[in-house]
């Protein structure tokens, strides 16, 4: 599978899980353990959640997923921005690990920006890889002229920015993705199948019929062919996640990548960075 090298050299699997929205119902409980542990199984290994998702159950629900395997696992969680400011984030991170059952966290994002000071959120996330909480921080929905101001924060070593970005949402095109690039800064995509509903769009649906794959699978194909993006699709069942990883050996020829810019152009101008 494809990997990605991280600014200090690190390397991880391009395709990885995401979590949002799992762990909301206990029935599904065990199923998504399940598909979370066929993941790890499949090499998809980069696992990420947040605090804020379903209320620090989903870390939960990844901590007993990864049990027994931690050090197959580049493990992410996200605080809140509250959660952000010079004084709060060992207290929140503290927490998230204890709910995930591990001593340290491979990368930890400020979810998104809020009233706290860049500059205070950038001394906190030092001061806890100076700790070992965090092996590295980074951001999520942050917009170039955010990623400036951090820069200019003292931010330099920030190792990602986890954006909204898929065949529907490319406005990070025209500006957020070479500034990333650039400064060497990786980019992590989530929803890339926006939510799933790429799944149902005719002309994706076609195309992904003639090539003898699934829409969400040409999709994810799609980004990965991007450059260095990694990405987090969501599968809370087992055969979704078998879905998902074939999709990292699905090669795409420049005439259909050509077809999929005219089925999905993205804006003609930037447009401000997009949140789900």
């Amino acid at each position: 599978m494809k990997t990605i090298r991280l600014p200090d050299g690190t390397a991880v699997r391009a395709l990885g899980q995401g979590t949002w929205m799992m762990a909301e119902d206990r029935r599904r409980r065990a199923e998504e353990i399940a598909a979370l542990r066929e993941g790890i199984d499949l090499g998809l290994t980069l696992i990420d959640t947040a605090e804020m998702y379903a209320d620090g159950e989903s870390e939960r629900l990844v901590g007993e997923a990864i049990e027994g395997r931690r050090d197959e696992i580049f493990l992410v969680s996200k605080a809140y921005p509250q959660n952000a400011s010079r004084d709060r984030p060992p207290r929140a991170c503290e927490a998230s690990l204890a709910r995930l059952g591990t001593d340290r966290l491979d990368l930890y994002l400020l979810h998104w920006r809020g009233s706290v000071p860049l500059a205070e959120t950038v001394e906190a996330m030092e001061r806890l890889v100076e700790a070992g909480k965090i092996l590295r921080w980074g951001v999520s929905n942050l917009d170039t002229d955010d990623m400036d101001e951090l820069v200019a924060s003292g931010g330099a070593a920030c190792a990602t920015d986890q954006i909204l970005y898929n065949l529907t949402r490319r406005g990070p095109e025209h500006d957020l993705l070479p500034w990333l690039a650039g400064r060497g800064i990786t980019t992590m995509a989530y929803s890339p199948v926006e939510q799933g509903r790429l799944v149902a769009h005719p002309a994706l649906r076609t195309l992904a019929e003639e090539l003898g794959a699934t829409p969400a699978q040409v999709a994810l194909a799609w980004l990965l062919a991007q450059g260095d993006i990694i990405a987090i699709p969501k599968a809370g069942r087992s055969a979704h996640v078998r879905e998902n990883r074939a999709a990292a050996d699905l090669t795409l020829d420049t005439e259909v990548l050509a077809h999929l810019d005219e089925l999905f152009p993205r804006p003609e101008g930037r447009v401000p960075l997009e949140m789900l």
